[in-house]
């Protein structure tokens, strides 16, 4: 082959290399010009999850080739399992639902058998997660229980949703892995309704609340010693609150399977809040929301809102997230086992 043939043919390949992309790109806002999509929030208005959701979807449609509107719609129970199943078979597998369910409901499908006639996780395609998350456990000041040493020889009720999310199974993993006596209430809504019981009085505490929105949620809790952080259901912790010498529940294992099995829930926190669409989504159509997703949270004028609502936003990509769930999901077997016998979970 002739220099000018070689030259003529790299051109060539060079123009197809530009060309694909932008034909893709093309079929993807023609697609989407014109209509809506929609993220289903898994919990009940109010909360942490529908605040970050509703926050994404004021920005998200610039970002989107075609600018679609952004609508979110919530639709709470079963843990958010019931918004994970829909999204993943029953609502249109095109790319114009998105699920925003709590991040349980990912372990869930590991662990419970129920979960597993709904949908498969590992299925999903992941868009990314707003930020990662450290989960706490908070007491009433006035319920006698300030530390986890104290859950440990005095009884006090904390407000759950339901089997499955982790207002119900952190605490409950922590009373058959530690040793603590939280009496466990299921039947909340979502976490603003538990909120609101630990205000009323009618439970005296909440385990499994994300740090990054009950802190910008409610300040005054903590500025004012309305409540008691007990302890960090996490791993590493958050900075924050390890200046403050809050302990972690790993800090109390006795022995490393028992270290184990609280790092598998608490795998869940890394894709804190995190954002799926179903399988067979078409690559390009995932890959345009992944995008737009990680342009979206990182848009200065999101960033600002967030900022004045005190919201953290540390968005993680759709590869990572989908990487941290493939590990999860490669998590021993007897691991597995002794979480799902510890949480009693055959629903």
């Amino acid at each position: 082959m002739t220099c000018k043939r070689l030259t003529r043919s790299f051109a060539l390949m060079t123009l197809l290399a530009v060309a694909a992309p932008a034909s893709a790109q093309e079929s993807v806002a023609s697609f989407y010009k014109g209509k809506t999509i929609t993220v289903v929030v898994g919990t009940s208005a109010g909360g942490g999850y529908d605040t970050y959701s509703r926050l994404m979807a004021r920005y998200m449609t610039k970002h989107i080739p075609g600018n679609p509107v952004v609508v979110v719609q919530n639709m709470p129970g079963a843990a958010s399992n019931l918004a994970a199943g829909y999204v993943y078979g029953v609502a249109p597998r095109d790319g114009t639902f998105i699920v925003a369910p709590f991040p349980a409901s990912i372990i869930e499908t590991l662990i419970s058998e129920k979960a597993q006639t709904r949908f498969d996780a590992s299925k999903f395609n992941y868009l990314g997660s707003a930020n990662s998350d450290v989960y706490v456990c908070l007491s009433r000041a006035d319920s006698g229980i300030k530390t986890l040493d104290d859950a440990m020889t005095k009884e006090i009720i904390v407000g759950a949703t339901a089997d499955g999310g982790s207002t119900r199974d952190f605490p409950t993993l922590l009373n058959k892995v530690l040793g603590t006596k939280f009496n466990v209430v299921n039947g909340y809504a979502g976490t603003r309704e538990i909120t609101l019981a630990l205000e009323k009085g009618e439970v005296q505490g909440q385990c499994g609340t994300g740090w990054s929105s009950i802190s910008s949620l409610k300040p005054d809790w903590f500025r004012d010693g309305t409540v008691n952080i007990v302890v960090q259901e996490e791993a590493t912790g958050y900075p924050e609150l390890n200046a403050k010498g809050i302990k972690r529940t790993v800090d109390f294992a006795k022995t490393q399977e028992q270290r184990q099995m609280l790092e598998l829930l608490y795998s869940q926190e890394i894709f804190g809040r995190p954002y799926m669409v179903g399988p067979e989504v078409p690559a390009e159509r995932v890959e345009a929301l992944r995008q737009a997703f990680m342009e979206t949270w990182k848009d200065p004028e999101l960033v600002a809102e967030a900022a004045k609502m005190k919201l953290d936003i540390g968005a993680l990509s759709g590869a990572d997230v989908q990487s941290v769930v493939t590990k999860v999901f490669a998590t021993p077997p007897s691991v597995i086992a002794k979480v799902k016998s510890a949480l009693a979970i055959m629903r």
